[in-house]
Protein backbone atom coordinates (compact mmCIF):
# COMPACT_ATOMS: atom_id res chain seq x y z
CA UNK A 1 0.00 0.00 0.00
CA UNK A 2 2.80 1.84 0.79
CA UNK A 3 4.98 1.24 -1.88
CA UNK A 4 6.61 4.44 -3.65
CA UNK A 5 6.07 3.18 -7.17
CA UNK A 6 2.72 2.06 -7.03
CA UNK A 7 1.93 5.53 -6.21
CA UNK A 8 4.03 6.90 -8.74
CA UNK A 9 2.03 5.38 -11.10
CA UNK A 10 -1.35 6.13 -9.63
CA UNK A 11 -0.71 9.15 -9.60
CA UNK A 12 0.66 9.08 -13.30
CA UNK A 13 -2.65 7.63 -14.50
CA UNK A 14 -4.82 10.70 -12.96
CA UNK A 15 -1.99 13.11 -14.92
CA UNK A 16 -2.95 11.58 -18.42
CA UNK A 17 -6.71 11.50 -17.58
CA UNK A 18 -7.16 14.81 -15.79
CA UNK A 19 -11.02 15.76 -17.05
CA UNK A 20 -11.80 12.08 -16.92
CA UNK A 21 -10.56 11.94 -13.41
CA UNK A 22 -11.99 15.13 -12.57
CA UNK A 23 -15.61 14.67 -14.02
CA UNK A 24 -15.85 11.28 -11.87
CA UNK A 25 -14.38 12.57 -8.62
CA UNK A 26 -17.01 15.77 -8.83
CA UNK A 27 -19.97 13.02 -9.19
CA UNK A 28 -18.31 11.31 -6.14
CA UNK A 29 -18.27 14.64 -4.37
CA UNK A 30 -21.05 16.01 -4.75
CA UNK A 31 -22.76 12.90 -3.67
CA UNK A 32 -21.35 13.42 -0.20
CA UNK A 33 -22.00 17.10 -0.21
CA UNK A 34 -25.67 16.08 -0.88
CA UNK A 35 -26.20 13.43 0.99
CA UNK A 36 -24.22 15.79 4.34
CA UNK A 37 -26.22 18.96 3.51
CA UNK A 38 -29.49 16.71 3.42
CA UNK A 39 -28.62 14.97 6.50
CA UNK A 40 -27.97 18.48 7.83
CA UNK A 41 -31.23 20.10 6.57
CA UNK A 42 -32.96 17.66 8.50
CA UNK A 43 -31.54 18.28 11.85
CA UNK A 44 -32.62 22.03 11.19
CA UNK A 45 -35.91 21.01 10.93
CA UNK A 46 -35.90 18.59 13.68
CA UNK A 47 -33.67 21.98 15.83
CA UNK A 48 -36.46 24.32 14.57
CA UNK A 49 -40.03 21.88 15.71
CA UNK A 50 -38.13 21.23 19.03
CA UNK A 51 -37.38 24.73 19.51
CA UNK A 52 -40.86 25.94 19.45
CA UNK A 53 -41.62 23.70 22.48
CA UNK A 54 -38.69 24.04 24.10
CA UNK A 55 -40.37 27.18 26.13
CA UNK A 56 -42.39 24.91 27.84
CA UNK A 57 -42.35 21.30 30.19
CA UNK A 58 -41.95 18.25 27.79
CA UNK A 59 -44.50 16.76 29.82
CA UNK A 60 -47.39 19.42 29.99
CA UNK A 61 -50.82 18.83 28.51
CA UNK A 62 -53.05 21.55 27.71
CA UNK A 63 -56.55 20.98 27.92
CA UNK A 64 -58.58 23.59 25.58
CA UNK A 65 -62.34 23.75 25.46
CA UNK A 66 -63.93 23.53 22.24
CA UNK A 67 -67.26 23.71 20.24
CA UNK A 68 -69.30 20.38 19.76
CA UNK A 69 -69.47 18.77 16.38
CA UNK A 70 -72.29 16.37 17.71
CA UNK A 71 -75.21 16.25 19.31
CA UNK A 72 -75.48 14.31 22.64
CA UNK A 73 -77.12 14.00 25.64
CA UNK A 74 -80.27 16.04 24.60
CA UNK A 75 -77.75 19.01 23.86
CA UNK A 76 -77.65 20.25 19.88
CA UNK A 77 -74.35 20.75 18.39
CA UNK A 78 -72.50 23.57 17.90
CA UNK A 79 -72.56 23.56 21.44
CA UNK A 80 -70.05 25.84 22.96
CA UNK A 81 -67.81 24.54 26.05
CA UNK A 82 -66.77 26.87 28.22
CA UNK A 83 -64.28 25.54 31.30
CA UNK A 84 -64.32 27.26 35.13
CA UNK A 85 -62.92 26.99 38.34
CA UNK A 86 -64.43 23.74 39.21
CA UNK A 87 -62.68 22.29 36.02
CA UNK A 88 -59.74 23.19 37.25
CA UNK A 89 -60.08 21.82 40.66
CA UNK A 90 -62.14 18.42 39.51
CA UNK A 91 -59.07 17.83 37.44
CA UNK A 92 -56.38 18.30 40.44
CA UNK A 93 -58.56 16.30 42.49
CA UNK A 94 -59.20 13.67 40.12
CA UNK A 95 -55.41 12.53 39.38
CA UNK A 96 -53.49 13.52 42.60
CA UNK A 97 -50.53 10.89 41.92
CA UNK A 98 -50.53 11.44 37.66
CA UNK A 99 -50.09 15.31 38.07
CA UNK A 100 -46.92 17.00 38.92
CA UNK A 101 -48.05 21.04 38.56
CA UNK A 102 -51.44 22.18 37.09
CA UNK A 103 -52.34 25.76 36.52
CA UNK A 104 -55.60 27.36 34.42
CA UNK A 105 -55.03 30.23 31.98
CA UNK A 106 -57.07 33.14 31.59
CA UNK A 107 -56.61 35.54 29.01
CA UNK A 108 -56.75 39.36 28.62
CA UNK A 109 -55.01 41.81 26.76
CA UNK A 110 -53.66 45.36 28.79
CA UNK A 111 -53.24 49.10 28.21
CA UNK A 112 -50.01 49.49 30.55
CA UNK A 113 -48.58 52.63 31.71
CA UNK A 114 -46.02 54.13 33.71
CA UNK A 115 -44.98 57.16 34.20
CA UNK A 116 -44.62 58.38 30.61
CA UNK A 117 -44.35 54.76 28.58
CA UNK A 118 -47.71 53.02 27.67
CA UNK A 119 -47.73 49.93 25.45
CA UNK A 120 -49.78 47.21 24.57
CA UNK A 121 -49.71 43.40 25.67
CA UNK A 122 -50.84 39.95 26.61
CA UNK A 123 -51.48 39.89 29.98
CA UNK A 124 -52.33 36.03 32.01
CA UNK A 125 -53.80 34.84 34.95
CA UNK A 126 -52.32 31.82 35.71
CA UNK A 127 -51.25 29.58 38.99
CA UNK A 128 -48.22 29.49 40.74
CA UNK A 129 -47.54 26.00 39.09
CA UNK A 130 -47.64 27.67 35.94
CA UNK A 131 -43.50 28.90 36.69
CA UNK A 132 -42.81 25.56 35.80
CA UNK A 133 -45.12 24.39 33.25
CA UNK A 134 -43.80 27.45 30.77
CA UNK A 135 -40.20 27.06 32.14
CA UNK A 136 -40.37 30.55 33.28
CA UNK A 137 -36.88 32.43 34.15
CA UNK A 138 -36.89 34.58 36.87
CA UNK A 139 -33.94 36.80 36.42
CA UNK A 140 -34.67 39.32 39.31
CA UNK A 141 -37.25 39.58 42.17
CA UNK A 142 -39.70 36.38 42.78
CA UNK A 143 -43.25 34.53 41.18
CA UNK A 144 -46.01 34.84 42.69
CA UNK A 145 -47.00 32.10 45.17
CA UNK A 146 -50.15 30.66 46.23
CA UNK A 147 -50.88 33.10 48.76
CA UNK A 148 -50.72 36.04 46.38
CA UNK A 149 -53.13 33.77 44.23
CA UNK A 150 -55.62 33.07 47.33
CA UNK A 151 -55.74 37.12 48.54
CA UNK A 152 -56.29 38.02 44.84
CA UNK A 153 -53.08 40.02 44.90
CA UNK A 154 -53.05 42.86 42.68
CA UNK A 155 -49.24 42.00 41.56
CA UNK A 156 -47.29 40.74 38.48
CA UNK A 157 -44.25 39.44 36.94
CA UNK A 158 -43.57 41.02 33.48
CA UNK A 159 -41.34 39.79 30.32
CA UNK A 160 -37.79 41.25 29.75
CA UNK A 161 -39.30 43.40 26.19
CA UNK A 162 -42.15 44.65 28.52
CA UNK A 163 -39.44 45.69 31.02
CA UNK A 164 -37.55 47.09 28.50
CA UNK A 165 -40.45 48.85 26.67
CA UNK A 166 -41.56 50.44 30.26
CA UNK A 167 -38.78 50.84 32.39
CA UNK A 168 -35.64 51.30 29.85
CA UNK A 169 -32.87 50.98 32.44
CA UNK A 170 -34.50 51.86 35.75
CA UNK A 171 -35.27 48.93 37.99
CA UNK A 172 -39.01 47.68 37.44
CA UNK A 173 -39.08 45.27 40.57
CA UNK A 174 -41.28 46.92 43.60
CA UNK A 175 -42.85 49.92 41.34
CA UNK A 176 -46.49 49.88 41.17
CA UNK A 177 -47.99 49.84 36.95
CA UNK A 178 -51.47 50.63 35.31
CA UNK A 179 -52.61 47.82 33.54
CA UNK A 180 -56.01 49.01 31.93
CA UNK A 181 -56.23 52.01 34.64
CA UNK A 182 -55.60 49.44 37.55
CA UNK A 183 -52.48 49.77 39.73
CA UNK A 184 -50.35 46.49 39.96
CA UNK A 185 -46.99 46.14 41.69
CA UNK A 186 -44.33 44.54 39.67
CA UNK A 187 -42.65 41.84 41.86
CA UNK A 188 -40.58 39.88 38.92
CA UNK A 189 -38.84 39.90 35.86
CA UNK A 190 -38.78 37.02 33.70
CA UNK A 191 -36.94 35.55 30.68
CA UNK A 192 -38.45 32.73 28.51
CA UNK A 193 -36.59 30.39 26.19
CA UNK A 194 -39.15 31.04 23.55
CA UNK A 195 -39.00 33.59 21.40
CA UNK A 196 -39.45 37.33 21.89
CA UNK A 197 -43.04 37.26 21.70
CA UNK A 198 -43.05 35.13 24.89
CA UNK A 199 -41.16 37.94 26.64
CA UNK A 200 -43.64 40.72 26.20
CA UNK A 201 -46.35 38.70 28.66
CA UNK A 202 -47.60 39.96 31.57
CA UNK A 203 -48.49 37.49 33.86
CA UNK A 204 -50.97 37.94 37.30
CA UNK A 205 -52.89 35.74 39.80
CA UNK A 206 -55.90 34.31 38.01
CA UNK A 207 -58.26 35.26 41.09
CA UNK A 208 -57.13 38.63 40.76
CA UNK A 209 -57.72 39.03 36.98
CA UNK A 210 -60.81 37.05 37.08
CA UNK A 211 -62.31 39.19 39.66
CA UNK A 212 -60.95 42.73 37.97
CA UNK A 213 -61.21 41.75 34.12
CA UNK A 214 -64.58 40.46 34.15
CA UNK A 215 -65.84 39.14 37.74
CA UNK A 216 -65.99 35.69 36.59
CA UNK A 217 -65.10 32.69 37.15
CA UNK A 218 -64.67 31.74 33.72
CA UNK A 219 -61.21 30.02 32.53
CA UNK A 220 -59.98 29.68 29.32
CA UNK A 221 -57.40 26.62 29.28
CA UNK A 222 -56.11 24.57 31.51
CA UNK A 223 -52.08 23.17 31.77
CA UNK A 224 -50.96 20.55 33.97
CA UNK A 225 -47.50 18.45 33.69
CA UNK A 226 -48.27 14.40 34.91
CA UNK A 227 -45.18 12.06 35.69
CA UNK A 228 -41.99 12.90 34.23
CA UNK A 229 -41.58 9.16 34.14
CA UNK A 230 -43.65 8.05 31.45
CA UNK A 231 -43.18 6.59 28.45
CA UNK A 232 -44.93 7.61 25.40
CA UNK A 233 -47.58 5.04 25.41
CA UNK A 234 -48.45 5.88 29.15
CA UNK A 235 -48.06 9.62 28.54
CA UNK A 236 -50.70 9.42 25.42
CA UNK A 237 -52.96 6.49 27.64
CA UNK A 238 -52.88 9.32 30.64
CA UNK A 239 -54.03 12.29 28.18
CA UNK A 240 -56.74 9.82 26.77
CA UNK A 241 -57.44 9.57 30.33
CA UNK A 242 -57.75 13.06 31.25
CA UNK A 243 -60.63 13.41 27.54
CA UNK A 244 -62.52 10.74 28.32
CA UNK A 245 -63.36 12.63 32.02
CA UNK A 246 -63.69 15.88 30.87
CA UNK A 247 -65.94 14.50 27.95
CA UNK A 248 -68.15 13.26 30.39
CA UNK A 249 -68.16 16.08 33.08
CA UNK A 250 -69.44 18.09 30.11
CA UNK A 251 -71.67 15.55 28.26
CA UNK A 252 -69.80 15.69 24.95
CA UNK A 253 -69.81 12.55 22.59
CA UNK A 254 -67.01 10.12 22.73
CA UNK A 255 -66.47 10.19 19.34
CA UNK A 256 -66.40 14.07 19.33
CA UNK A 257 -63.06 15.51 18.90
CA UNK A 258 -64.21 18.73 18.59
CA UNK A 259 -65.66 19.91 21.93
CA UNK A 260 -62.52 19.51 24.03
CA UNK A 261 -58.99 19.28 22.42
CA UNK A 262 -56.34 17.53 25.14
CA UNK A 263 -53.03 18.35 23.61
CA UNK A 264 -50.09 16.34 25.01
CA UNK A 265 -46.04 17.34 24.19
CA UNK A 266 -45.42 13.61 23.63
CA UNK A 267 -47.28 13.20 21.32
CA UNK A 268 -45.78 16.14 19.01
CA UNK A 269 -42.49 14.89 19.64
CA UNK A 270 -43.34 11.39 18.54
CA UNK A 271 -44.51 12.80 15.86
CA UNK A 272 -41.42 15.19 15.08
CA UNK A 273 -39.50 12.01 15.42
CA UNK A 274 -41.49 9.71 12.96
CA UNK A 275 -41.15 12.72 10.67
CA UNK A 276 -37.61 13.53 10.99
CA UNK A 277 -36.78 9.75 10.27
CA UNK A 278 -38.83 9.57 7.18
CA UNK A 279 -36.63 12.66 5.73
CA UNK A 280 -33.80 10.92 7.30
CA UNK A 281 -34.43 7.75 5.42
CA UNK A 282 -35.32 9.89 2.12
CA UNK A 283 -32.05 12.08 2.65
CA UNK A 284 -29.85 8.86 2.84
CA UNK A 285 -31.57 7.45 -0.07
CA UNK A 286 -31.22 10.72 -2.52
CA UNK A 287 -27.38 10.46 -1.10
CA UNK A 288 -26.69 7.18 -1.96
CA UNK A 289 -28.07 6.78 -5.03
CA UNK A 290 -26.09 9.89 -6.23
CA UNK A 291 -22.55 8.09 -4.32
CA UNK A 292 -24.05 4.98 -6.64
CA UNK A 293 -23.27 6.88 -10.24
CA UNK A 294 -20.41 8.23 -8.82
CA UNK A 295 -19.32 4.65 -7.98
CA UNK A 296 -20.51 3.56 -11.64
CA UNK A 297 -18.34 6.34 -13.21
CA UNK A 298 -15.15 5.50 -10.99
CA UNK A 299 -16.42 1.73 -11.98
CA UNK A 300 -16.39 2.93 -15.78
CA UNK A 301 -12.89 4.92 -15.31
CA UNK A 302 -11.03 2.02 -14.16
CA UNK A 303 -12.57 -0.25 -17.12
CA UNK A 304 -11.15 1.89 -19.57
CA UNK A 305 -7.84 2.54 -17.97
CA UNK A 306 -7.52 -0.95 -17.61
CA UNK A 307 -8.34 -1.31 -21.13
CA UNK A 308 -5.59 1.34 -22.19
CA UNK A 309 -2.88 -0.35 -19.99
CA UNK A 310 -3.75 -4.09 -20.92
CA UNK A 311 0.11 -4.57 -22.72
CA UNK A 312 1.25 -2.93 -19.51
CA UNK A 313 -0.53 -5.40 -17.27
CA UNK A 314 0.43 -8.44 -19.46
CA UNK A 315 4.45 -7.55 -19.01
CA UNK A 316 3.71 -6.97 -15.25
CA UNK A 317 2.31 -10.67 -15.29
CA UNK A 318 4.45 -11.91 -17.81
CA UNK A 319 7.71 -10.54 -15.45
CA UNK A 320 5.82 -12.46 -12.45
CA UNK A 321 3.45 -10.04 -11.06
CA UNK A 322 1.09 -11.81 -8.95
CA UNK A 323 -2.75 -11.17 -9.64
CA UNK A 324 -3.14 -9.96 -6.18
CA UNK A 325 -0.51 -7.43 -6.88
CA UNK A 326 -2.73 -6.37 -9.81
CA UNK A 327 -5.62 -6.10 -7.72
CA UNK A 328 -3.96 -3.67 -5.19
CA UNK A 329 -3.15 -1.61 -7.60
CA UNK A 330 -6.53 -1.06 -9.37
CA UNK A 331 -8.37 -1.20 -5.93
CA UNK A 332 -5.88 1.68 -4.46
CA UNK A 333 -6.38 3.92 -7.42
CA UNK A 334 -9.85 3.63 -7.34
CA UNK A 335 -10.24 4.05 -3.68
CA UNK A 336 -7.64 7.06 -3.74
CA UNK A 337 -10.08 8.57 -6.36
CA UNK A 338 -13.21 8.34 -4.33
CA UNK A 339 -11.97 9.37 -0.93
CA UNK A 340 -9.96 12.33 -2.57
CA UNK A 341 -12.85 13.59 -4.10
CA UNK A 342 -15.57 12.70 -1.04
CA UNK A 343 -13.70 14.17 1.57
CA UNK A 344 -13.31 17.28 -0.82
CA UNK A 345 -16.78 17.38 -0.87
CA UNK A 346 -17.31 16.04 2.82
CA UNK A 347 -15.27 19.64 3.81
CA UNK A 348 -16.93 22.21 1.66
CA UNK A 349 -20.25 21.19 2.94
CA UNK A 350 -18.78 21.12 6.98
CA UNK A 351 -17.30 24.92 5.96
CA UNK A 352 -20.49 26.11 4.88
CA UNK A 353 -22.53 24.17 7.42
CA UNK A 354 -20.28 25.83 10.07
CA UNK A 355 -20.40 29.35 8.48
CA UNK A 356 -23.72 29.49 8.15
CA UNK A 357 -25.62 26.81 10.25
CA UNK A 358 -25.16 28.93 13.48
CA UNK A 359 -26.78 32.50 11.47
CA UNK A 360 -29.85 30.55 10.98
CA UNK A 361 -32.50 29.96 13.98
CA UNK A 362 -36.03 30.35 12.34
CA UNK A 363 -39.11 28.74 14.47
CA UNK A 364 -39.21 26.26 11.70
CA UNK A 365 -35.04 25.71 10.78
CA UNK A 366 -32.66 26.22 13.04
CA UNK A 367 -28.99 25.45 13.64
CA UNK A 368 -28.49 22.70 10.62
CA UNK A 369 -25.40 20.75 11.07
CA UNK A 370 -24.29 16.96 11.40
CA UNK A 371 -22.86 15.27 13.84
CA UNK A 372 -19.50 13.51 14.22
CA UNK A 373 -21.07 9.89 13.94
CA UNK A 374 -22.06 11.47 10.74
CA UNK A 375 -18.46 12.27 9.74
CA UNK A 376 -17.14 8.96 10.32
CA UNK A 377 -20.15 6.81 8.57
CA UNK A 378 -19.09 8.98 5.17
CA UNK A 379 -15.45 8.39 5.95
CA UNK A 380 -16.38 4.48 5.90
CA UNK A 381 -18.66 5.13 2.82
CA UNK A 382 -16.22 6.48 0.91
CA UNK A 383 -13.57 3.65 1.37
CA UNK A 384 -16.11 1.25 0.86
CA UNK A 385 -17.66 2.64 -2.10
CA UNK A 386 -13.54 3.33 -3.78
CA UNK A 387 -13.25 -0.84 -3.00
CA UNK A 388 -16.90 -1.35 -5.26
CA UNK A 389 -15.86 0.70 -7.82
CA UNK A 390 -12.83 -0.94 -8.65
CA UNK A 391 -13.66 -4.77 -7.46
CA UNK A 392 -14.62 -5.53 -10.72
CA UNK A 393 -11.97 -4.37 -13.17
CA UNK A 394 -9.33 -5.52 -10.63
CA UNK A 395 -10.37 -8.71 -10.83
CA UNK A 396 -11.22 -8.15 -14.48
CA UNK A 397 -7.06 -6.97 -14.83
CA UNK A 398 -5.73 -9.72 -12.64
CA UNK A 399 -7.29 -12.26 -14.77
CA UNK A 400 -5.57 -10.95 -18.02
CA UNK A 401 -3.54 -13.99 -20.03
CA UNK A 402 0.33 -12.24 -20.49
CA UNK A 403 0.01 -13.80 -24.08
CA UNK A 404 -3.39 -12.21 -25.18
CA UNK A 405 -2.22 -8.89 -23.36
CA UNK A 406 1.41 -8.41 -25.03
CA UNK A 407 -0.68 -9.43 -28.79
CA UNK A 408 -3.22 -6.81 -27.66
CA UNK A 409 -2.83 -3.57 -30.15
Amino acid sequence: MFDRDIWQEIFHTLKNNKLRTFLTGFSVGWAIFILVMLLASVNGMQNGFTNQFNDDATNTIFVRPGTTSKAYAGFEKDRRIQFENDDYQYIKQSFPKEIEQISARYFANTNARYKSETGSYPFQGVHADFQVIEKTIITKGRYFNNIDVLNKAKVAIIGRKVKEDLFNKEDAVGKFVEFNGLPFRIIGIFTDEGDDNAERRIYAPITTLQRNYGNTNNINQIALTYNSSYDLTEALEFSQRLEDIMKRRHKISPEDQAGINVWNYAEAFDNISSFSSVLNAISIGVGFLILIAGIVGIGNIMVFTIKERTKEIGVRKALGAMPKQIINLVLLESTFITALSGFIGLIFAWIILSLIGPTINTPAFSNPSVSLSTVITATIILIVAGVLAGLIPAIKAANVKPIVALSDK
